[in-house]
């Protein structure tokens, strides 16, 4: 007998199958579109994701029985908005966590409304990626869809309506909607208000090892599952991808370097950014978590190598391995969906800046793995100004298998980053969060100590990590310059599309 992981990624998602938090037994992988029907849209229809979902579990059940499957746990790309009615149908495509479109409803929230009065109730202040921006922006604009919308829910949890018929969240989610209380981990009465919904249209909320239902019959036909197997509540990908990697503790640290860039670092007790510059959660083990985000780290790879150059990974990084640290004085800003920390900028641009004849495409695909590495490091400098501790960091996602960008990072934050001998991710996190929801560990404590996760260990090298130190006052002074000629830009940009 054996636990499930189920994460619903933005690109597609991934299952797990473990019998124990030592080693995963099988995983499937299944695609699904990403739309952007106007500049600085992002959305997928929930609907893809449940298909595939099914079609990945069959897949898994080509190697193994279903009758196997004791518990189910789910994870999923944040802060996205899902809107059913009242039959509980999807009625317009999700938002997603890296739309931007809602800067408008943003500054309302932070000016009119106060980002003291938001940090004083949800912990954070509003983020365009965030969920509640996203409701005030479907009433403005779409007001039709808003009075027929009977539920609001995150991506994961659609999973976990399908599996159970039960409307259900946890509280790393929760965490970011910007209409949750994070201190005291339920919903936030005053935001409900504000955003004009009531709490009977949002998910119950659950710790993320809770039992929230069981697969029901339709799920069942679906997916081959049997009825009655239990669905924990899961975790948001970064709670889970915490959980998968034994980042639990106070003084360790977590990178995820996946389509966006995240640093995460578990804290004991509760606490708020005074600047609110990162982001405070509540973990998937029952305590809270800061996290700072980026939005294009993996992304802007994907981009220069499949979008602009058409071409494949091994060949541009093996000509940016040519290159020297530095990239020749080239700086890239990877902001090419916006920026979430430390900015708070939808208006920011992906750069080069300092471009000439001389720079070759190696130093141009270096640049790019290296301004990922400085937009981090903007987050992990936030944590040590708090006296976070921050001395090594285990490192996740599709980036780490890179030893080029792995060795820029190291180089970068100047601690050594152990990379994981597991693929599984926040999958695992959520398989994990079911076994121990199921009684097989005692806690996630317990579940975590059985792990031999550790892979390759990068160190910093000496002489990159003066040139990047030389560098990063350097990329800092970039933003700020541009700061204002962006906005510019997209103000030119959109009446360009009008």
């Amino acid at each position: 007998m054996g636990y499930i992981g189920i994460d619903v990624g933005t690109s597609g998602v991934k299952i797990v199958y473990i019998e124990s938090a030592e080693e995963i037994k099988y995983q499937v992988t299944k695609d699904y579109p990403l739309y952007h029907p106007e500049p600085g849209w992002s959305e997928q229809n929930p609907d893809d994701w449940w298909n595939a979902t099914v079609e990945g579990l069959k897949e898994l059940f080509t190697f193994m029985s279903p009758d196997a499957v004791k518990g189910i746990g789910i994870s999923g790309q944040m802060h996205g908005l899902v809107v059913l009615n009242k039959n509980g149908n999807v009625i317009t495509p999700a938002i997603l966590w890296n739309d931007q479109r809602t800067h408008e409803e943003c500054s309302f929230l932070n000016e009119k409304i106060g980002k003291d009065f938001l940090s004083a109730h949800t912990g954070n202040i509003a983020l365009t990626g965030f969920t509640a921006p996203k409701i005030l922006w479907l009433k403005k604009n779409k007001p039709n869809i808003f009075e027929e919308a009977h539920y609001f829910m995150l991506p994961k949890d659609y999973i976990g309506y399908k599996l159970t018929g039960n409307m259900f969240t946890d509280v790393s989610d929760a965490s970011g909607t910007l209409y949750f209380n994070v201190k005291n981990r339920t919903w936030s009465q005053e935001m409900l208000d504000i955003l004009g919904i009531r709490e009977e249209m949002l998910p119950k909320v659950y710790e993320s090892f809770e039992i929230a239902g069981t697969v029901n019959e339709f799920a069942s036909a679906q997916t081959g599952i049997p009825v009655g197997v239990k669905v924990v509540a899961g975790a948001g990908d970064n709670a889970a991808g915490a959980v998968g990697s034994g980042i639990l503790q106070e003084g360790t640290s977590l990178i995820s370097l996946g389509t966006s860039g995240v640093v995460f670092a578990p804290k004991e007790s509760y606490s708020v950014d005074r600047h609110n510059s990162l982001h405070t959660f509540c973990d998937a083990s029952g305590k809270w978590h800061m996290m700072g985000v980026m939005l294009s780290a993996a992304a802007s790879l994907k981009w220069w190598v499949e979008d602009v150059n058409k071409s494949d990974y091994d060949t541009l990084l093996h000509e940016a391995e040519k290159a020297a640290a530095g990239s020749n004085g080239l700086f890239f800003l990877p902001y090419l969906s916006g920026e979430r920390t430390p900015h708070n900028d939808p208006y920011a641009k992906g750069t080069f800046v300092g471009l000439s004849s001389s720079h070759s495409r190696g130093e141009m695909t270096r640049a790019i793995l290296e301004g990922v590495a400085f937009a981090l490091y903007d987050s992990v400098q936030i944590l040590k100004k708090l006296n976070i501790p921050f001395t090594q960091a285990k490192v996740i996602g599709g980036g780490t298998q890179s030893p080029l960008w792995m060795q820029i990072l190291a180089d970068v934050l100047q601690v050594p980053l152990v990379t994981s001998s597991n693929t599984g991710g926040p999958a695992l996190g959520a398989a994990i969060l079911a076994s121990v929801g199921n009684g097989t560990y005692s806690s996630l404590q317990d579940a975590c100590r059985q792990m031999d996760i550790e892979g390759l260990i990068y160190e910093p090298m000496e002489q990159n990590a003066i040139i990047y130190s030389e560098m990063f006052p350097i990329f800092q002074k970039i933003y700020s310059s541009l700061k204002g000629v962006y906005e510019e830009i997209y103000l030119v940009e959109d009446n360009l599309i009008r």
